[in-house]
């Protein structure tokens, strides 16, 4: 394959962090349980292949390798991430196996992974079908992308540029100005910037918003990104809301002297910014020409799957399966650590942060239904 080569300002980015770097039972939740059923007993979901590419933002929820490559200390390219990905081989993915980008672009027709941009084992032959801007770690504000030294959301941006210069050149022009209005594109980002950036009380931020101002900033920011993106071609965007993110493993540890059950602070505040980024999403929508962004409702799944656990095999749902489960994620999930389960298909996190291949699979054929069904 041919090795990745990015333009110079790039590269200067990444450069220099680090001289060394070389390229690279309501009726509501009636309906959800049998919509969860329904994806359970059918997996695959095929589609006809008119989609001719999935191109991927976001964070660790979606990153299929970038930070590989980037001096950071968040990375998952060692085992037991991958434990379950084909040949039991670590990617970068923050996950036992696959990523929910990777089961739709196999679901449309396209291969079934989505390859990181940064991964020097793929070149623009495959990146013309689909390709990941993602960074674990990163969120909306830039201040985010600091704390951990990833790639912030405007650099991802600048590689989907860089990304379309070698479109051009090896397809041409008109075919690849096609590929880019047709393709599906899938935004996964926000929860870094809060638990990561305003919780942790380490950029600030804290100090200079209301956790309700802060949302309204990163709503901002959530606009000015797609606008950008609109404006470089894309007409087909899934941007999904927060999830649960106060009954994540590593939200629950924190909140012992309540028997870590989970925060409901964090859950509220993921409630509103969810509601704040619907309107915005319909504002966007009407003043924007040809554009069909619609919004992923990721919050209301999880928590389903959190409270019917037994319904879909599941046996914990307040551990991840690496190490203890209760605050490891990248290095402190190791292969060494002995309590790392034998089958992540019992539980709903992989590490305390991040779900397991089977949560992804559900997620992303739930997602196929719903926020993406009118493009596939």
């Amino acid at each position: 394959m041919t090795t990745l080569t990015t333009s110079t300002n790039i590269y200067h980015f990444l450069l220099c962090r680090h001289p060394s770097l070389t390229p690279m039972a309501s009726a509501h939740h009636f309906f959800l349980y049998f919509l969860f059923l329904l994806l359970l007993l059918h997996p695959s979901l095929a589609t006809s292949a008119k989609i001719p590419a999935i191109i991927v933002f976001g964070d660790s929820t979606v990153d299929a390798g970038n930070n590989n490559v980037v001096p950071t200390i968040l990375k998952s390219n060692f085992r037991p991430y991958g434990r379950d990905f084909v040949g039991g081989r670590p990617t970068g993915r923050f996950c036992n196996g696959r990523l929910p980008t990777d089961f739709i672009s196999e679901a449309v027709g396209l291969p079934p992974l989505v390859p990181a941009y940064l991964d020097p084992a793929y070149g623009i032959r495959d990146f013309a079908r689909g390709v990941c801007f993602a960074s674990a770690g990163t969120g909306l504000d830039n201040a985010t992308s600091d704390v951990l030294s990833v790639i912030p959301l405007w650099m991802e941006v600048e590689l989907f540029k860089d990304y379309q210069k070698k479109l051009r050149r090896y397809v041409g022009r008109p075919k690849a100005t096609q590929i880019i209005n047709d393709a599906i594109y899938i935004v996964s980002i926000g929860t870094n910037d809060f638990l990561e950036n305003y919780f942790l009380l380490v950029t600030g931020r804290y100090k200079q918003f209301t956790v309700e101002e802060f949302e309204d900033f990163l709503v901002s920011l959530a606009k000015d990104f797609l606008t950008n993106i609109y404006l470089l071609g894309a007409r087909k965007i899934s941007f999904a809301g927060l999830s649960a993110i106060g009954c994540l493993p590593l939200e629950r540890t924190t909140n012992a002297l309540k028997g870590g059950e989970c925060i409901e602070e964090y859950n509220k505040v993921a409630r509103d910014f969810n509601v704040k980024l619907q309107v915005m999403i319909k504002e966007l929508c009407d003043r924007l020409p040809e554009l069909k962004l619609r919004y992923a409702a990721v919050y209301d799944s999880l928590l389903h799957l959190i409270q019917n656990p037994a319904q879909y095999g599941i046996e914990n749902v307040k551990e991840g399966c690496c190490a203890t489960g209760t605050y490891e994620m990248g290095f402190l999930c190791n292969e060494d650590n002995p309590f790392t389960c034998p089958d992540a298909d019992k539980y709903i996190f992989w590490d305390a942060f991040h779900p397991t291949e089977k949560i992804n699979r559900l997620m992303a054929n739930l997602t196929l239904r719903t926020s993406l069904k009118e493009f596939v």
